[in-house]
This record gives C-alpha cells, sequence and structure tokens, in this order.
C-alpha cells in the first residue's frame, strides 16, 4: 500500500488518506452566507479523493471576517446558507468535511486579494479591528481597538455558538484558526500582544486565551467530533513567536484535549523574512510532531506526490495538506494515486476517465456501454 494513501486517525475521526485540503479563503459570501459559489467549489473539491476536506476560514462573529466576503457561521441565515450547500455536495460525497472557525483580529476589514487586500477603512464601509493590544499591523494603519474582557468574553461565546453549529451541520471535524496573524496567532505572539493583565507578558498568560477558546469549542460539541488547532510555527521575525513555544502550546493542547494540530508559518507582520522552497515548513511540523505527539499536518509548497509520500515516510507528519496547489489541479488525488499504484475514490460517473493501463485506479470498475 502506498503510505501516502493508508489510513490514519485523527482523534476519533479516521480518514482514508493522508492528504488534507487545506482552507482557502474564497472571499465570496454575502453578509457571511455561502453562495453558490462555495457549492460549486466544495462541490469539486469534494469528488478529488482527498482524505479530508477543510472548510475556508469562517468568521464567528461579524467583526472578525478578514474582509465583508467572508463566510461566517454566527446567525441561523449563515448555518442555513452553509447547510444549503453541503446538503447538495453529500448528495454526490462521502468525504469528511472540516471547517476552519476564525476571528481575524486587527486583520479584519480588509478589501478582497483582488482589490488589494489593504484594511478598508470605516468612511469606506468597513469596521474598526479589535485585538490584544492597539498594536498595528504595519506602520501605515491606524491601531486596532484593545480588547475588554468583555470581548474575551464575547468571543469565547461566539467560537463556542459556532462550534455548535457546525455540530448541527454534520460536519465531522473542527480546526480553530490560531495561525496567519489572525486573533488567537495575535495573543500568542510577543510582538502583538502587549497586554500587562492576565492575558500578557509570560508565554502562559499569552497562550491563556487561545486556550480558553479550544476549551470552549472542545466543551461545546461530543467527543466523537475531532477537535483541532492551525497556527502559525514562528512568525519569521526576531523577537516573535517561535518554533520552541509553538511545540509549548501544542503540548498544553494535548493536554486540553487536542486531536490535531496543523502547522503553517508566518502571517503576523510585513517585516517577516522567509525563504520560500518546497517543503519550507515541513521542518516545524516534525518538530512540533516530535515536541507535542499530536497527529500533525504539514503544509506548504507540497506539490509533487512522491515528495508528499517521502514525507509521510520519514515521519515528518502524518498528513499533507495543499491549498494553491489544489485550486491549480482539483484532481491532484487521482493523479498522485496513478503515480504511487494507489487506489482513490471517485464518482461512477467519472469512471470512464482513468487511462488506458490504469484500470485499479478507482478500484474495481465494470462500465457497460451502449
Amino acid at each position: 500500500m502506498s503510505p501516502l494513501f493508508s489510513p490514519f486517525a485523527m482523534g476519533p475521526l479516521t480518514l482514508k488518506n493522508r492528504i488534507v485540503i487545506a482552507p482557502m479563503c474564497q472571499y465570496s459570501a454575502v453578509n457571511g452566507a455561502a453562495t453558490d459559489w462555495h457549492l460549486m467549489h466544495l462541490g469539486q473539491l469534494a469528488l478529488s479523493g482527498a482524505g479530508l476536506l477543510i472548510i475556508e476560514a469562517t468568521a464567528v462573529e461579524p467583526e472578525g471576517r478578514i474582509s465583508a466576503g467572508d463566510i461566517g457561521l454566527w446567525s441561523d441565515e449563515t448555518e442555513s446558507a452553509l447547510a444549503q450547500v453541503l446538503q447538495s455536495v453529500r448528495k454526490y460525497s462521502a468525504m469528511p468535511i472540516a471547517i476552519q472557525l476564525a476571528h481575524a483580529g486587527r486583520k479584519a476589514s480588509s478589501n478582497v486579494p483582488w482589490e488589494g487586500a489593504q484594511l478598508k477603512p470605516v468612511e469606506q464601509g468597513g469596521w474598526w479591528p479589535m485585538a490584544p493590544s492597539a498594536t498595528a499591523y504595519s506602520a501605515s494603519e491606524p491601531p486596532p481597538r484593545a480588547m475588554t474582557g468583555d470581548d474575551l468574553e464575547r468571543v469565547r461565546h461566539a467560537f463556542a455558538s459556532a462550534a455548535r453549529r457546525a455540530q448541527r451541520l454534520g460536519l465531522d471535524a473542527i480546526e480553530i484558526h490560531a495561525a496567519h496573524g489572525y486573533l488567537l496567532h495575535e495573543f500568542l505572539s510577543p510582538l502583538s500582544n502587549q497586554r500587562s493583565d492576565a492575558y500578557g507578558g509570560s508565554l502562559a498568560n499569552r497562550m491563556r486565551f487561545p486556550l480558553e477558546v479550544f476549551d470552549a469549542v472542545r466543551a461545546a460539541v461530543p467527543a466523537s467530533m475531532a477537535v483541532g488547532v492551525r497556527v502559525s510555527a514562528t512568525d519569521w521575525v526576531e523577537g516573535g513567536w517561535e518554533v520552541e513555544q509553538t511545540v509549548a502550546f501544542g503540548q498544553a493542547l494535548r493536554e486540553h484535549g487536542c486531536d490535531f494540530i496543523h502547522v503553517s508559518s508566518g502571517g503576523l507582520s510585513p517585516l517577516q523574512k522567509i525563504a520560500l522552497g518546497p517543503n519550507y515548513q515541513v521542518a516545524l511540523a516534525e518538530r512540533v510532531r516530535q515536541g507535542t505527539g499530536l497527529p500533525t499536518i504539514a503544509v506548504g509548497l507540497i506539490t509533487e506526490p512522491e515528495q508528499a509520500q517521502d514525507i509521510i515516510v520519514r515521519g515528518q507528519a502524518d498528513f499533507v495538506a495543499l491549498a494553491r496547489g489544489m485550486l491549480f489541479d482539483p484532481r491532484w488525488p487521482w493523479h498522485a494515486a496513478a503515480k504511487l499504484g494507489a487506489q482513490v475514490d471517485a464518482p461512477p460517473q467519472y469512471w470512464r476517465s482513468q487511462p488506458r493501463g490504469l484500470n485499479a485506479l478507482f478500484g474495481e470498475v465494470v462500465m457497460g456501454q451502449r
């Protein structure tokens, strides 16, 4: 059996293979509600043969959106819209589906990427972002509002409420977004967290609010639903959040009942210096996996089937995730299975697509012809 296509568990959820479709923002919602775009987007990915599909960063409250086009899960209306999408997708795919619950913090109220992705001022239809401290993302932006105790309580409840909605939707797992410079990452990093109360200063204090959010989500859903966390293992900025602190955070998460950890990096500061290249984040995932023992997802310029399988074989991670590569090639798992001599799930409507010589790609297929 191809190691990349072998089953593995993330807590209570066992996946058929090690390929994960990472969450990818589409900026195509209307007032937080999923649209037909999400039906088309998620529908094609759900036919890809991957082991798990993670829905894009989903805001737990309106002010937590990166942009006004972000999907949300804070109301009956947003829940109903996503339910319609999922109902259609599930008619034709049994692939497990997770959702990434998020709050953008000081990176909220931005223009969509194809309009510059910069902070959108209140006078242009944006809103005033909030963060652990009144520390701006960049020198060119006004500072966010520092969160009060009431804000902390509201956001904790918002994550828990969104988690209950996700469970009602029948989703298989929840990934809490604590990466890429968004709110929970902002609490973790000393570059963005300048608080002098119990939520700032020491590592234990900076981890306190993200752990409280995790506990709120974990308590809101049954043990049969996997709950994990996306992290940025390093800020790539001197004096910022780094991998050994990530290991400590991961160890704490494991003690709190975390089922998996998804290791990315960066996003907190425009001063970051990242040497991009194939597998550039895999060593970070390997260190976190070694230090925490959690089922670990690696991501970042993983593009080739042999490259992905090597990560699994070498024990650097338990799963590999693709994002942009999956947008470019939504049948990437099919092609990987063909190269590695494995089988992959595919809808019967597409069984005739397998090239000559690959008759075992979709298993034992019997097709009539008229």
